[in-house]
């Protein structure tokens, strides 16, 4: 990396445009950059860092802090503009941060957004081409040319002394964190957890294996039975195999055993289903009969039975014709009942009605008492006012509960919502950090969609300019051809021009007539015209020949041009291989390698788009956690005010409960609920009994007109009396009753007489008495025998089945745990080895302090080589790993003097020899980082401060050894305010602090400007 020209605007302390020419500071290789305190020599190495990335160094960077300089005028934009070289192309960068500017209507200002620009220089035609205007495009496009990022490049390019003083004398642990900022060793500190994760994960699974195979084992010995005898035991530690072994012999030995015992149960229970049928054919036998000579004893004693109640029979016919006359009287009767009923129930309505009213008013009409009732009534009109603030006293003290409820229910949700706001910054915080993983993920992308694109097309290009060069070969052989027959084809129709020429004479002469003058001579006699021999070549043969020629050039020409084409698209191809404008065979990459290429950047390309397909859903989290986060404040600001609101309505009901009061007080007794509830209670009464007074007249009139056509109607049917014609009446229950017995004995009589006349009963009958009592104990016995065998047997066999299908999903489970035991093993150790517990590993390191300490030994090598010629030799710097206090791994860092011989701890230096010992170790530190970000090569340096604390002697050998990094063109420059270092470095870029702000100035280097 190479900066050419850096122009800085309204930046920092800088309020006017100011040029440093870094090109005319790099002839010099040795450079100082110089001012007073606060000038702004720092600013111009931020403007560096934040041309290339976007931001100043991590300690200068600050919220709140703008890049603005306040001595910027208005309308100027703050601005830095960086002319660099990095990796073979010179590019271009602009910067702008976000500033505010007057607003274009109206007055005030307004902030515009930050603004990036990369262009790149093209020598072919001179000019500057526009790469890209995006802030990610540009950032990551900087990073990958340089191969590091932002703290990597202030930490090797500007070497802050500061920081590697503090390096210098700093623990194990602060180097630790510095070096794994540089070298970015989190993946090693990833590798670490994820094997630990593998770790406990192997180890859950095999114990969760072990708890399966131990509970397979119980449920075989439940199934198994006493006999089965002890459990294994449990495996000691993950990963033991001999649990599994002893549970499957244990399942055999339960699986034999159990087998045996289910063959003699099945040859128990044949033998007790043969006794079972036997018992069962003698019990049917028994019972038939019994059931045969059962039915004939009923049949006998049912027929005694219908002679018995004959005379029954003909009282229920009499019953049955007597009911059917009488129901000619069954309208009129059934009216009469109705009306008694409706008679009876007026007078006990009466009675009730009068029971609780005044002894005087028992026999009262109903005038009298719906007049009595009427003077109640107004009575309770009066009572209207106090009824309704009573009331409302009850509605008042209704509304205070229902306050009381809101406010405790407004205190829970105070609570509540507190709670879940008093977390809400760390969920925010998590939320947006998986937003911006999934952004950057797009951003990269976005990149690598960008870079496959170019690189497909370079890939094909590559495919046609392999085919394009057999192209050419061939188009190269085939003009070969055309030239050579076009040539001969030439020479063939040359010769016959010269031949036909020698003898145009003949051909002339043929064409001579006799008295006709010579078309050469114009004489008219031909005394001796020539005359043509073997050799001669008319015109036909010319022109033919001449044709032919014609023909073959033609075919040269388009032989010509076919190779041009495709020797223009075999350029075109190559050029677009190159990328570059070069066309070199020498820089052509074959297409296997473009195609890897391809194939690389289109797995990261996927890979990216997966991570940022989580975009979506992560702002979605976040926005419905920042409107929860809304409605939580929400509900907290609507429950303080309605708390608010409680206490002015609590105010208002105060008021209106006073009111009420008064109004109460005003009420004689007090007790107006009661009153009022009284003379309702008396009114209602006093209606009730004038209602039931009319109710009794009226019933009284139409009972006496019914009783009247029921006398009527029983003489005309042919009874005595009312009550005759209403005791011969027959319901519809009863009609049906005497007709169903009537139909019930003839019935019966019918089946007793087919009953008596079947042969087989009157044959049972004569045969001894059946005894199936007796034929049913044996036969339960035996039944209760059989059950017991098969339900044994089923025992037995339920108990084979369920030890076989244990037994199966135990192998199962030892085949599965294999493998598991297997792995937990392997990560096991890997696990260990990484995290420094295992005794493979020796020094008790961690993988990362390991790759650490590793980086930090060539550092300390880098660092040596340029300490022992700034001390003459004294001083080496060297990596110790040795183990500090109860620490498992050290990053120790020794200096060697070799005055002593001994090693001794860096913070035993003096001021001067940990200034360049920590400038050594800076210097060794870029080197390594520089060779691990990809080789970069860095042709300019800074170095911050830090040479006050030297003497004279020391100071040149400091800067003999600086002097010596300008080798291969490297330019360095030093910062730095010491007065002694101005006479000794003649290129100088001075910092000077004016009223409108501050200017560069170069002197030396063959120029003084401004």
């Amino acid at each position: 990396m190479r900066l050419h020209r850096l122009d800085i605007t309204g930046f920092g302390p800088f309020g006017t445009t100011q040029t440093v020419d870094f090109d005319t500071l790099a002839r010099a290789g040795l450079f100082l950059l110089h001012g007073p305190t606060g000038a702004g020599k720092t600013s111009v190495l931020d403007a560096v860092c934040y041309a290339l990335y976007g931001a100043v160094p991590g300690a200068r960077q600050s919220p709140g802090t703008s890049l603005r300089s306040d001595h910027a005028p208005p309308g100027t934009h703050t601005e830095v503009v960086l002319d660099l070289t990095v990796a073979g192309r010179r590019l271009e960068i602009t910067r702008r941060p976000a500033q505010p500017r007057p607003k274009k209507r109206g007055g005030g200002l307004t902030t515009e957004k930050a603004q990036s620009w990369l262009r790149e220089y093209d020598p072919a035609d001179g000019t500057w081409k526009g790469l890209s205007r995006s802030h990610q495009e540009i950032g990551e496009e900087v990073t990958q040319l340089l191969g590091m990022n932002r703290d990597q490049f202030c930490q090797v390019v500007l070497l802050p002394q500061g920081d590697f003083a503090r390096f210098l004398r700093a623990d194990a642990e602060a180097r630790g964190k510095l070096l794994g900022r540089l070298f970015d060793t989190r993946r090693f500190a990833a590798v670490e957890e994820h094997l630990a994760d593998q770790r406990r994960t192997a180890e859950q699974q095999v114990k969760q294996g072990d708890e399966r195979l131990l509970a397979l084992a119980h449920r075989m010995a439940q199934a198994a039975g006493p006999a089965a005898g002890g459990l294994p035991a449990p495996a000691e530690k993950p990963g033991d195999p001999g649990l599994a072994g002893a549970v499957l012999t244990w399942a055999a030995v339960a699986r034999s055993g159990a087998r045996e015992a289910r063959d003699v149960a099945e040859s128990a229970l044949a033998a007790a289903e043969s006794r079972r049928a036997a018992a069962r054919r003698a019990l049917d036998e028994q019972r038939e009969l019994a059931t045969l000579q059962q039915r004939y004893e009923d049949a006998r004693r049912r027929d005694a039975a219908l002679d018995a109640r004959r005379a029954e029979r003909d009282g229920w016919q009499a019953l049955l014709e007597r009911g059917r006359k009488a129901e000619r009287v069954a309208a009129p009767l059934a009216l009469r009942d109705d009306t008694e009923r409706e008679h009876d129930a007026a007078r006990a309505a009466h009675e009730r009605a009068v029971a609780g009213l005044a002894p005087d008013l028992a026999e009262a009409g109903a005038e009298r008492l719906t007049a009595l009732a009427g003077r109640l009534r107004e009575e309770l009109g009066g009572l209207d006012a106090a009824r309704r603030a009573e009331r409302r006293s009850a509605e008042l003290a209704h509304e205070r509960d229902q306050l009381d409820r809101q406010e405790r229910a407004d205190e829970a949700t105070l609570q509540d919502t507190d709670e879940w706001l008093a977390g809400w910054e760390a969920t925010r915080r998590a939320l947006q950090d998986r937003v911006e993983a999934a952004q950057e993920a797009a951003t990269r992308a976005e990149h690598l969609a960008g870079r496959l694109e170019p690189a497909r097309r370079r890939l094909a290009a590559a495919r046609r300019r392999d085919t394009l060069a057999r192209d050419a070969e061939a188009a190269t052989a085939r003009l070969t051809d055309a030239r050579e027959h076009a040539n001969t084809a030439h020479e063939t129709w040359l010769d016959l021009r010269e031949r036909r020429l020698r003898g145009i004479a003949a051909e002339l002469a043929a064409g001579l007539a006799d008295g006709e003058p010579c078309a050469v001579c114009g004489s008219a006699d031909h005394p001796d015209p020539a005359r043509a021999d073997a050799h001669h070549v008319d015109r036909a043969t010319e022109d033919a020949a001449y044709e032919a020629h014609a023909r073959a050039d033609e075919a040269r020409s388009a032989a010509e041009r076919d190779l041009a084409v495709v020797r223009e698209a075999l350029t075109a191809a190559r050029d677009e291989v190159a990328g570059t404008g070069s066309a070199d065979d020498t820089e052509q990459p074959a297409a296997d390698a473009l195609a890897d290429e391809v194939a690389r950047l289109d797995g990261a390309h996927t890979e990216a788009r997966a991570l940022a397909g989580g975009a979506h859903a992560a702002r979605e989290a976040l926005d419905r956690a920042e409107a929860e986060h809304h409605r939580r404040l929400e509900v907290r600001q609507q429950a303080e005010r309605r708390a608010a609101a409680r206490t002015s309505q609590r105010e208002a009901l105060d008021r209106e409960q006073a009111a009420v009061d008064a109004e109460l007080a005003r009420v004689p007794g007090g007790a107006v609920a009661e009153h009022a509830a009284s003379l309702e209670h008396r009114i209602a009464r006093l209606v009730e009994a004038a209602d039931a007074v009319r109710a009794v007249e009226d019933t009284a009139r139409r009972l006496k007109e019914a009783d009247d056509r029921l006398a009527h109607a029983a003489y005309r049917a042919g009874f005595d009396t009312p009550a005759a014609a209403a005791a011969a009446l027959l319901d519809d229950a009863a009609h049906r009753d005497l007709q169903r017995r009537l139909d019930a004995w003839q019935a019966e009589a019918a089946a007793v007489a087919d009953r008596l006349a079947e042969p087989e009963t009157r044959a049972a009958a004569q045969r001894p008495p059946a005894d199936p009592d007796r034929a049913r104990t044996a036969h339960a016995a035996a039944d209760r025998a059989a059950r017991d065998a098969d339900s044994a047997l089923a025992a037995h066999r339920e108990r084979c089945a369920e030890l076989d299908r244990l037994s199966r999903q135990a192998a199962t489970e030892v085949r599965r745990l294999g493998p598991l035991r297997e792995e937990y093993e392997r990560v096991a150790r890997l696990a260990g080895l990484t995290a420094g517990t295992s005794a493979d590993n020796e020094r008790k390191m961690r993988l990362e302090s390991y790759v650490l300490a590793a980086r930090l030994e060539q550092v300390a090598a880098a660092a040596t080589a340029r300490l022992a010629r700034m001390s003459a030799g004294r001083y080496t710097l060297v990596h110790s790993d040795a183990r500090a206090g109860g620490k498992r791994s050290g990053l120790g860092l020794h200096v060697v003097d070799a005055w002593t011989g001994r090693e001794r701890d860096t913070a035993t230096l003096s001021g001067g020899e940990t200034f360049f010992a920590s400038l050594a170790l800076a210097l060794g530190l870029a080197d390594v980082v520089t060779d691990e970000t990809g080789g970069v090569r860095l042709d300019t340096l800074f170095i911050d401060e830090g040479f006050g604390s030297l003497d004279d002697q020391t100071l040149d050998e400091v800067l003999d050894v600086l002097d010596s990094l300008r080798e291969r063109d490297r330019s360095v420059g030093i910062v730095s305010h010491v007065g002694d270092l101005r006479r000794r470095i003649p290129t100088q870029l001075e910092v000077v602090k004016e009223r409108n702000g501050s200017a560069v100035r170069l002197r030396g280097g063959g120029a003084v400007s401004g």
